[in-house]
């Protein structure tokens, strides 16, 4: 019996926009649940022409998915290995560990003193790999971004890290997906931020309880009604990107602080933030050896850009 094939088109007026990828199928095939489980495994479904294996895949508009399958067959899920959802090393050598951190991973403790934190899971590996006492963070992002981060297997390495970050020397390099249009090609945005009782961040004027901020700018890419940011960072305030573009009305997408209702938007079905350290430069603290790092977009951005483009194309 030959194959059945059925498509389907993710236009922006679709309601699979922002839904899971396995729910479009199983509107395709009529199959059970665990059955359209079972096409994903057994290598059914494309999409855009690339062969998907994940269920729980967040549709854009744009996306184009492709079914093939045998009616009169049971596809039946297989057994999968549960995934790392600790992170990912970059670099290791025996003074210090480069790590590409997932969102939704709090780099350190907070008040709250949680235990699922980067900082524990790398201190862990630097433990049982290494042998040494426990890694350091020399420096932090926030919860819901992703990106390259700096630990040292001793304090006095991640101190010495740290120390650059104080003169401001390492490079670092931002990705962001924004609100808007942003109309400055390129730019500064140069602040002092303080912390009210809620912890949120704000631009003052008083030199007392503000912290200066320099954020350096440049648009990579205007997209369908978001725009692509490179962002250079001179000082690390903590939300310091975050404010400063909220504070201009384009505002990270996903960001649940700063300006969320702008920050919202019905293609962006992550709870993550569209944010993401792409490049580390700094000097080695023991050889004095120039250290570069970059790592690419995380799948969720790109998908993000990809079914923007499409949306252009299209007008």
């Amino acid at each position: 019996m030959p194959a059945t094939v059925k498509h389907l088109e993710v236009d922006e007026e679709s309601p699979y926009v922002g839904d899971r990828a396995d729910r479009a199928v199983q509107t395709l095939c009529g199959l059970s649940r665990s059955q359209v489980n079972g096409l994903f495994d057994h290598q059914c479904v494309k999409v855009n022409g690339l062969m998907c294996d994940d269920a729980s895949r967040r549709l854009m508009a744009g996306d184009r998915i492709e079914l093939t399958y045998h009616a009169g067959q049971r596809y039946h899920p297989m057994n999968k290995p549960r995934k790392n959802l600790g992170f990912e090393i970059v670099f290791e050598d025996r003074h210090l560990i480069i790590v590409n951190k997932p969102a939704q991973l709090l780099t350190v403790p907070t008040k709250k003193g949680e235990t699922n934190t980067l900082l524990d899971k790398v201190s862990n590996y630097a433990r049982h790999v290494g042998h040494v006492r426990a890694a350091f963070n020399a420096h932090r992002l926030d919860r819901g971004v992703s990106g390259l981060l700096a630990f040292g297997k001793s304090m006095e390495i991640s101190q010495a890290i740290r120390d650059q970050f104080a003169l401001h020397k390492p490079e670092r390099e931002y990705v962001a997906i924004v609100a808007g249009h942003m109309k400055p090609q390129a730019g500064t945005m140069k602040s002092l931020l303080a912390t009210d009782r809620d912890l949120n961040r704000f631009s003052t004027d008083d030199e007392e309880v503000g912290q200066l901020a320099i954020t350096h700018f440049k648009v990579a890419e205007h997209l369908h009604d978001t725009t692509v940011m490179s962002i250079w960072l001179e000082t690390g305030r903590r939300n310091q990107i975050r404010v400063h573009f909220a504070e201009q009305g384009h505002p990270v997408l996903g960001d649940p602080r700063y300006e969320p209702e702008t920050a919202a938007h019905r293609h962006w079905a992550n709870t993550r933030i569209a944010l993401h350290a792409r490049k580390l430069g700094f000097e080695h603290p023991e050889t004095g050896e120039m250290l570069k790092f970059e790592v690419p977009l995380p799948e969720e951005m790109i998908r993000f850009i990809n079914g923007q483009k499409a949306v252009l194309k299209r007008k």
